[in-house]
């Protein structure tokens, strides 16, 4: 099932979601986002370069690249 909303935007871009893997520099991290009626892990890199975002910090995603992989800022 495609994750696209009306319009072509990509329907994760502005939910809200929580990191369950450490993002920073250099690492892949992940985050869990409630889609589809459930919640599902991504694969996570932060939107600014060098940002470190720490597990349990809310995140908005501003970025999906498909299939799994998203780019987060902190709320």
């Amino acid at each position: 099932m495609a994750l696209i909303a009306c319009g072509g935007r990509p329907a994760l871009v502005g939910l809200q979601g929580r990191v369950t893997g450490r993002i920073a520099p250099g690492l892949v991290g992940e985050v869990m986002v409630k889609v589809r009626g459930g919640a599902e892990a991504f694969m996570a890199y932060a939107a600014e370069a060098g940002e470190q975002i720490p597990v349990g910090t809310i995140v908005v995603v501003l970025e999906y690249h498909p299939p799994r992989t998203v780019y987060v800022s902190a709320l």
